[in-house]
């Protein structure tokens, strides 16, 4: 009989079935720490303390998640980020030391899903990485049974089929999880969505102590869509516009 592993968050895996995850960090006490509870929680884990490593260990490994610091040696992680999603898309959780929302828009610019700022509990990276994973998974299953058409809204166009923006029919690159959140804005076109919504909505995740996580998202998705298209209604959350009739 295979065995199976029960996980600290009470998910069961089989061995086969244990999925990949490359922490990139290079101080060695947080690493060990990330990797000890990861292969608590049931995954496959592999290290690397640098850019060069990194990028290497993922072309080598093929992970199916990359946990990864932005201050390395050699090369950042910005620089790793590029490098590893121009081979191969793979969702990445970015860990950055400073509490700088410019780090946090550059990382999801180059196509970071999302990023914790230290110290953080290994109880919430574990979450998320669970998160991420689970999108990717309902992503594959939306791929394999596609919505049909293409809903416009003025000169925006979302293509559910091949998970494909355009703005006045150019087009326009998201991130997994920005188009994810993009829909479920567009889901209810004009209508406000709190930041705890789309949390739960978009990334599975309850706890309040994530709507910054939303705030930058939507920061990098007004970059890429138009300010002028993500209306913020303070102290709420936001309601994607769309043309009067």
């Amino acid at each position: 009989m295979e065995q199976t592993h029960t996980s600290q968050n009470g998910t069961t895996a089989t061995p086969g079935a244990q999925r990949r995850v490359l922490v990139v960090e290079d101080d060695p006490t947080i690493v060990d720490a990330i990797a000890a509870r990861l292969r608590a929680e049931g995954f496959l884990v592999q290290t690397a303390g640098d850019g060069p490593a990194a990028v290497d260990t993922a072309e080598a490994w093929q992970p199916d998640l990359l946990i990864l610091d932005i201050m390395l040696p050699g090369f950042d992680g910005l620089e790793v980020c590029r490098r590893v999603q121009a081979a191969r898309p793979v969702p990445v959780l970015m860990l950055t030391a400073r509490d700088d929302e410019t780090d946090m828009l550059v990382g999801l610019g180059v196509g970071a899903d999302d990023y914790m700022t230290k110290p953080f509990s290994m109880r919430e990276l574990a979450a998320r990485v669970h998160v991420l994973l689970r999108r990717v998974e309902r992503a594959a299953l939306a791929a394999a049974t596609p919505r049909s058409g293409i809903l416009r809204l003025g000169e925006l166009e979302i293509d559910h089929a091949q998970r494909r923006v355009r703005v006045r029919s150019e087009d326009v690159h998201l991130t997994p999880t920005e188009f994810d959140l993009l829909v479920c804005l567009a889901n209810t076109p004009r209508a406000v969505l709190s930041r705890e919504q789309l949390l739960a909505e978009v990334w599975d995740w309850a706890d309040a102590s994530g709507t910054r996580t939303v705030d930058s998202h939507i920061k990098a998705l007004r970059r890429k869509i138009g300010a002028e298209r993500i209306r913020t209604v303070h102290g709420v959350g936001y309601a994607l516009e769309t043309p009067t009739p």
